[in-house]
């Protein structure tokens, strides 16, 4: 049997999606103005990266061309130097949102067809009931914040009162999510999860995807910084997803950074969170070294998102994407015969593009391995057709949405 390899760019959209401007985001290009701008010189950052964005062997595998299929024109630098290595092409969202749930769930055969509840951008976001009922059942004298905010930001205007009134620091965004920031050591790390427990019950009636621990450190002297222990309390996925099937057939299954947290820890099997992106691929393969045959390992790699699309840092991401792409050799040479490898993303999130949320995109789908046929797959309908064509590579029954690529 034939093994599986998926990795998720998390926020590298290639093109505003169809409906893109019914979210406020017509015109958004994650990649493509990432690469415009490093072109005319505005990515530069002394220290880390200058010039051009450079993704030979991105580019090679067909991320340029999957960009220009998906908004009509190939980033600066990003076009082929000779024919494609693999599969590539683009695909559209079907369920309705930008987060990464959705766009992870829908990856794995498993469209949403209900919207999540989101809470208004006003002051208070939170209805009061809720924050009231959070407040008795969590055992803490009150809240900060309650308001749409990135989570730097509040952090660094709210961290000293929270730690003189012990108060924690609750926030949301565009996306549908409760987030709770508190001091590892003034307020307790298991005591911020637990609070992010009795926030997860209380929030289902809302309908609300996640809610995130956000534990930082520091001092208001030295400055705050949040840590790694970052944790999410998702809903479960509401049907089957791949890694459900790939578990019922007895398959192994390896999950890598965020992924068991995406998924509720339902059907993730081994679970690693080894931390950034660079340690994220570097358990991926070392998991891929000892992956029997029929096994699947879904990877994410988040830094994309957290620290560098929220923050609106174009140098930064664009330094991000080069050292990915310096790990392709390694992701190529580590594939056996038989083996099949996709890298997509979940969403877009546009370091040029106004505010600090998600951006509603096309994602890129580039698939290869030893055998994968060199050419395009066009402009794909849903997510999911990567989960249909892993599971019909993978042997797997197949009662999801979406068709395979491959086939």
């Amino acid at each position: 049997m034939a093994r599986a390899l998926i990795i998720v760019l998390d926020s590298v959209g290639v093109g505003g999606a169809p409906d893109a401007e019914s979210y406020g985001d017509a015109g958004s290009d994650t990649l493509g103005h990432i690469a415009e701008r490093c072109a005319e010189g505005s990515g530069d950052r002394a220290g880390l990266r200058a010039g051009p964005l450079r993704l030979p062997h991105l580019a090679e595998l067909g991320l340029g061309l999957a960009a220009g299929g998906a908004s009509g024109r190939i980033p600066p630098n990003l076009a082929p130097a000779g024919p494609p290595r693999g599969a590539y092409g683009h695909a559209v969202e079907k369920a309705a949102g930008k987060d990464t749930p959705s766009g992870h769930w829908e990856i794995a055969g498993l469209p949403l067809t209900e919207p999540w509840g989101h809470f208004p951008d006003t002051r208070p976001a939170f209805p009061p009931e809720l924050t009231r009922a959070l407040i008795t059942e969590g055992g803490i004298p009150g809240i900060l914040g309650d308001c749409h905010a990135p989570g730097v930001a509040i952090i660094d205007a709210l961290g000293a009162a929270h730690v003189r009134t012990g108060q924690p620091i609750c926030y949301t965004s565009a996306d549908s999510v409760f987030q709770i920031a508190a001091h590892e050591e003034a307020f307790g790390l298991e005591r911020l999860y637990d609070l992010c427990r009795v926030a997860r019950r209380l929030c289902d009636p809302y309908r609300v995807c996640r809610v995130i621990a956000r534990p930082f450190v520091g001092s208001a002297e030295a400055g705050f910084r949040r840590t790694g222990n970052r944790k999410d309390f998702a809903v479960a996925p509401p049907g089957r997803t791949l890694l459900d099937r790939a578990e019922a057939a007895g398959r192994a299954v390896v999950s890598v950074g965020k992924i068991g947290d995406i998924f509720a820890h339902r059907a993730t099997g081994r679970e690693i969170k080894p931390g950034p992106n660079a340690a994220c691929v570097t358990a991926g393969l070392a998991a891929l070294a000892t992956l029997p045959a029929g096994g699947l390992i879904f990877v994410n790699l988040v830094d994309f998102d957290t620290e560098h699309g929220h923050r609106r840092d174009v140098p930064g991401y664009a330094a991000e994407l080069e050292a990915f792409d310096a790990r392709i050799p390694e992701i190529l040479a580590a594939l056996a015969p038989g083996d099949l490898a996709v890298i997509t993303a979940d969403h877009g999130n546009d370091p040029t593009w106004t505010g600090t949320d998600h951006t509603r995109e096309q994602v890129p789908v580039l698939a290869f391995g030893p055998g994968v046929a060199a050419r395009s797959i066009g402009r794909r309908e849903t997510f999911a057709d990567i989960g249909a064509t892993v599971a019909a590579h993978l042997g797997l029954a197949w009662d999801g949405a979406g068709t395979s690529f491959l086939d």
